[in-house]
C-alpha cells in the first residue's frame, strides 16, 4: 500500500529520491542521509545521486542487490512487490527511481506504485 512519505526538510518532492528512499530504509533522517551518501560520492569523485555511489553506500551497509524478472507486458511493479513482501524492508530502483517497501508498503512522495523496478536492495541476515 502507498504511504505518503516526504522527509525533506524543505518538503521538496523532486531530485532526492535516492535519499528519502535509503533515509527510510536504514532508519536515518534526510540530513544524515545526505551526508552519508555525499561522504561515498567524494570518496568515489561522483555525484551522490549517481547509480553506483548509492549502490555503493547500501553494499558498504551490508545490502545485496537482487535483479527482478523483466516479464513485460506482465511487468512487476512497485505494488506488486509490496503485496508480495509483506514483512521485510527493501530498496527498490527503477532506470530513473527508487523507493522504499517496508512491511508491504511503499514510501514516496508520489504514487509509484505503477513503476516497474529493475532490481532491489534487501539487507540478509
Amino acid at each position: 500500500m502507498f504511504v505518503p512519505f516526504n522527509p525533506n526538510p524543505k518538503l521538496r518532492q523532486t531530485g532526492d529520491c535516492v535519499i528519502r528512499a535509503i533515509g527510510k530504509l536504514t532508519g536515518k533522517d534526510w540530513n544524515e542521509t545526505y551526508i552519508k551518501i555525499a561522504e561515498t560520492g567524494y570518496r568515489l569523485k561522483a555525484m551522490p545521486s549517481e547509480n553506483f555511489v548509492w549502490e555503493s553506500y547500501l553494499k558498504a551497509s551490508g545490502y545485496k542487490k537482487r535483479l527482478l524478472p523483466d516479464t513485460c507486458p506482465d511487468c512487476y511493479t512497485v505494488a506488486t512487490f509490496a503485496a508480495d513482501n509483506p514483512q521485510g524492508a527493501f530498496l527498490l530502483a527503477t532506470g530513473s527511481h527508487v523507493v522504499a517497501v517496508i512491511d508491504g508498503n511503499y514510501y514516496d512522495t508520489w504514487d509509484s506504485g505503477d513503476e516497474v523496478p529493475l532490481y532491489y536492495f534487501v539487507k540478509e541476515g
